[in-house]
């Protein structure tokens, strides 16, 4: 039994990895609240995370990060940039934090209304689940934890940024 239990659910189908084919980064431009996330070396132990997304004259995105640090009410905050792909996925953007480093900021999934997102990487290095506002219903997040699941992502590595 166990052996057929193994085999049949090894050959469950599993989702690519992608980022959207489309985004409008007028839409995508402004402030987004990062609920869950598998977290970067930069986010570990952060919470109430918020990011702001502007769109300059140039076509890339400054970006301000702000947070908390674990048992500080202080509101620390990084800058950084985004950049939209020169060529292929809209959705394979590049995020640099420290010049002239650039990493995989790939949108995996995007609501139609841009009430949410989520970013991802190509080797499943880390996952953010953002919304619009502070909080997101619980059917909706267990839909997209399943989605993301089945894209190859640790989901039990999934922490709460305490919103």
């Amino acid at each position: 039994m166990f052996v057929i239990l193994f085999f049949t659910s090894s050959l469950l189908p599993v989702e690519k990895n992608v980022p959207v084919a489309k985004v409008d980064m007028k839409k995508y431009a402004g402030t987004w609240y990062s609920l869950y996330s598998i977290p970067t070396i930069f986010d570990k132990g952060s919470r109430e995370t918020t990011t702001k997304y502007t769109l300059n004259k140039d076509g890339y995105f400054n970006v301000l990060t702000s947070y908390k640090k674990p048992n500080d009410e202080a509101i620390y905050s990084r800058t950084s940039k985004m950049f939209p792909p020169e060529e292929g996925s809209i959705g394979e953007l590049k995020a640099q934090f420290i010049w002239p480093i650039k990493v995989d900021y790939w949108i995996i999934e995007l609501a139609d209304d841009y009430s949410y997102v989520v970013v991802g990487h190509p080797e499943h290095k880390f996952l953010f689940i953002m919304s619009r506002v502070k909080k997101m219903p619980k059917k909706t997040y267990d839909e997209i934890v399943v989605r993301c699941k089945a894209k190859g992502y640790d989901v039990t590595k999934l922490t709460s940024q305490q919103h």
